[in-house]
């Protein structure tokens, strides 16, 4: 009798697949999110889960599968085009920006401190009515060109590069800028070219002036005047190479193990990537690459993104546990400990 007990207690166990439905069902219950997706893969299998709905006011259940703004996930892409062309000899890291972009960009910092966020640049987003992170109404859909962000940047002054970290979204638009210069193709037509192709990233996307989101997809809402405010179409053309990309769980996983067993650049750029520095502010932070420390004593490697609507955690650990997350927000914040929560569980 005891040891079918303790086979049946076996048995009706929760697996961390479990756990993780239950931290995602919480999410929506708390109105921390409206749709949560999740996909891990690790040496045991892989595994997905969703929660909430694709809508307010719907029935119809978030898919895993769905489409999603991966926010800043997209300068992982774009450094790791810049660490391609490092290789190839057209790039040299610790030249100044100016090598490659003359005067449209102040001060004397190199593209190493551009990628690794030292490069002293103001961010334009600090300006008003120029982040994608709040509701800008019909501005929105207004297109936006890289060299005009540039001219917004340089009204808040630049620090001295080296000097110390501060994540800035200019220093990836800029990034975007050197790729273009360099190729003499767009950032985004050479990170089809480069990675989403040869990876078969068939559910990822550069979408430029394009306000949509592929089907299917969950849709991404913000509170305005108190009240839940559809803000999934917008024209991410003022993110840029800083964090307009459309992804799913299946291809970011994909891109991110990838790029962090060595598929994607050489070994010399990989180690120039996961060199990083100290933020003061929980993760240590390369070249497009942010490292947590995990509570089992691993690291996670990958990167965070935001955009109105949507947040993303993509992030692989050196033995392999990758996970994806994307949340649509809901009327209260996700804590630092939910999230964190939910990646513990999933990469350890």
């Amino acid at each position: 009798m005891k040891t079918l007990l303790i086979a049946a207690l076996a048995f009706t166990a929760a697996t961390p697949a479990d756990e993780v439905q239950g931290m995602l069902d919480k999410l929506v219950t708390d109105d921390k999110a409206t749709a949560a997706l999740i996909r891990v893969e690790n040496k045991a299998g892989t595994w997905t889960a969703a929660a909430g709905t694709r809508s307010l006011g719907s029935k119809a259940p978030a898919r895993a599968d769905g489409h999603f703004r991966i926010g800043s996930v997209t300068k992982t892409f774009a450094a790791t085009v810049i660490m391609q062309l490092v290789d190839e000899g057209k790039v040299r890291l610790d030249a100044p920006v100016s090598t490659y972009l003359g005067e449209q960009v102040k001060g004397a910092a190199t593209v190493r401190q551009v990628l690794n966020h030292t490069s002293g640049l103001y961010d334009y987003m600090h300006e008003a009515g120029y982040s994608t992170n709040r509701w800008r109404g019909k501005d929105r859909f207004r297109h936006y060109e890289p060299a005009g962000l540039l001219k917004v940047a340089d009204k808040g002054g630049h620090r001295e590069p080296g000097k110390a970290w501060s994540y800035s979204n200019t220093n990836y638009v800029v990034a975007g800028m050197i790729i273009e210069k360099v190729t003499g193709r767009p950032y985004g037509k050479e990170v089809e070219r480069r990675i989403l192709r040869p990876l078969r990233l068939n559910q990822t996307s550069v979408p430029g002036d394009r306000p949509g989101v592929p089907y299917p997809h969950a849709r991404g809402y913000e509170p305005v005047d108190g009240k839940m405010t559809d803000a999934t179409r917008m024209n991410p053309s003022l993110d840029g190479a800083a964090g307009e990309m459309i992804s799913t769980t299946r291809d970011l996983n994909r891109f991110t193990k990838a790029l962090l067993t060595g598929k994607l650049t050489s070994a010399k750029s990989l180690a120039a990537m996961r060199t990083t520095e100290d933020t003061k502010a929980g993760f240590g932070y390369g070249l497009g690459l942010q490292k947590y420390p995990l509570p089992c004593g691993k690291a996670a490697w990958g990167h965070s993104g935001e955009l109105i609507g949507y947040l993303t955690f993509s992030f692989t650990t050196d033995d392999g546990a990758t996970m994806t997350l994307s949340l649509n927000p809901g009327t209260e914040k996700a804590s630092t400990a939910d999230l964190f929560g939910i990646a513990a569980k999933a990469l350890c």
